[in-house]
């Protein structure tokens, strides 16, 4: 079977991440794949949120921060090392992906210690996705769910209406939920293709440009 280029979009959560496969063209994309990876222990529930303590505070024992969070890229590392060798299998080959995420900011400009903990988290699993796709020469992209679909509008020159549009119709292909998380996955799915393919265009024509 040739290879199908075929993009990754993620919507990454606390010890989960809902993932969207998508391939081209990129102004009317088609929906390969669906599917949840985890990214915590279900055998120990801190893991998916380990920068929480007793009572929802913020965990300041780093002994318990740091046995989490090995736990947290370990389990990460293995969920994206198994979902890219299933889509090889399937004939798919990707070099790049978009993460949406729920917010960028610093956790240490946080004053509250509760919503500190959350934005540790969010930095966290997105670090860990992002470092574990590299490490499989994937490169990767991050947005935030604010942009992300003013994000795609622009690069698909389309308007925001009928990207959410397109991206709900996604939804009727498969049998399983298509709820925000899924939705905001397809929208990084739809960058990193879009991102890809201009790639693969430009590098296409300066080849033959420098063949002539």
């Amino acid at each position: 079977m040739k290879p199908q280029t075929a993009e990754l979009g993620f919507r990454v959560k606390s010890g989960w991440a809902a993932v969207v496969l998508l391939k081209g063209p990129a102004n009317s994309p088609q929906l390969c794949d669906v599917r949840q990876i985890d990214m915590s222990d279900p055998q120990l529930p801190e893991t998916r949120q380990p920068y929480h303590a007793a009572m929802g505070k913020l965990e300041t024992d780093r002994r318990k921060i740091n046995r989490h969070v090995d736990v947290v890229r370990r389990i990460a590392e293995e969920s994206i090392a198994t979902l890219l060798a299933s889509y090889r299998r399937t004939g798919y080959t990707i070099g790049r992906a978009a993460l949406v995420v729920g917010s960028q900011i610093d956790p240490e400009s946080i004053t509250n210690p509760h919503i500190r903990a959350h934005a540790f988290e969010g930095r966290l699993f997105c670090s860990v996705v992002e470092r574990a796709l590299q490490q499989h020469r994937i490169c990767t992209d991050v947005f935030t769910e604010r942009d992300a679909y003013d994000k795609a509008a622009i690069v698909l020159k389309e308007s925001n209406e009928n990207v959410r549009r397109m991206v709900q119709n996604f939804g009727r292909a498969i049998e399983g939920p298509w709820r925000a998380e899924q939705k905001f996955a397809a929208v990084a799915a739809c960058l990193a293709l879009h991102e890809s393919l201009t790639s693969q265009y430009l590098s296409s024509t300066n080849a033959n440009t420098s063949g002539n």
